[in-house]
């Protein structure tokens, strides 16, 4: 009888230790939120499954601010966290949340309020809820097929002169196994405040054309970029526009040029 128990005891750790990776093939896996938020950051997760195990996580997001990714942003000392939390900035907390999905397998298994935040996480303050959502949508997908580039992460570039208009332009890159899965094209204005983007949004920029404003065409232009991997192959006419990408009349060079400028660390 003591034998038999064990051998279930046996089974049932066996089975306890089962991952959520191995519901998965091994890859890279992505998802990202299909909106800024009301802060303006639109956040991404990336997840790496090997042996049939959660081996690396990665919790990040982008931004409609022209800035780099949020993790570089709080290391920089830009995002301002570290002054009012004393567990660490941002991009300090983001990592124990990821070394907890790596310990526990599963995004379920990670406690979340209904806020958003947890207090299953030492040393972890910010809201939680995003990644958590994330990382089990990226799992249910398909693994990230593998890319040209050589190097997997957030790659961003600023134009080093304002143009006539006064704009500097931005490109911030998402790679994943060598793949582009993402693109966030921006401006940065002279006199400072609002980014391209975020005027447009507000109406401010007021372009006015028939295929829509700035913000509205832009992300046309970056899910060309995605589908295509190379800003060399995004057709750019003498004028800096282009008649290849459905709805877009807008000067598109800017981001071409900064697109390249970005991806040449990634190759």
């Amino acid at each position: 009888m003591k034998k038999i128990m064990a051998a279930f005891i046996l089974i049932a750790l066996v089975f306890g230790a089962v991952s959520v990776g191995a519901q998965a093939k091994d890859g890279f896996y992505f998802a990202e939120q299909p909106e800024f938020s009301k802060s303006g950051w639109k956040y991404q997760a990336v997840i790496e499954v090997k042996g049939g195990k959660i081996v690396s996580a990665n919790w990040n997001a982008i931004n409609n601010l022209g800035q780099p990714d949020k993790k570089s942003y709080a290391a920089a000392g830009s995002y301002g966290m570290a002054k009012v939390a004393k567990q660490g900035e941002w991009h300090v907390q983001a990592a124990r949340v990821e070394a907890e999905l790596i310990k526990l397998q599963s995004p379920a298994k990670i406690a979340v309020k209904s806020d958003g935040k947890t207090d299953a996480v030492s040393g972890v303050t910010i809201t939680v809820g995003e990644f958590t959502e994330l990382a089990a949508k990226a799992l249910a997908s398909a693994p990230v097929a593998k890319g040209m580039y050589k190097k997997d992460g957030w790659f961003y570039y600023k134009a080093p002169a304002f143009d006539n208009s006064g704009y500097a332009a931005t490109a911030l890159i998402t790679v994943v196994n060598g793949t582009v899965v993402s693109a966030n094209w921006n401006a940065l204005h002279k006199a400072g405040g609002d980014s391209k983007f975020v005027r447009a949004v507000k109406g401010a920029y007021k372009m006015n054309a028939k295929q829509g404003e700035w913000h509205v065409q832009a992300p046309r232009v970056e899910a060309e970029l995605v589908r295509l991997q190379d800003p060399a192959k995004i057709a750019v006419k003498s004028d800096g526009k282009t008649d290849a990408i459905s709805g877009v009349s807008i000067t598109i060079k800017e981001f071409a040029a900064a697109a390249t400028e970005a991806l040449k660390a990634a190759r």
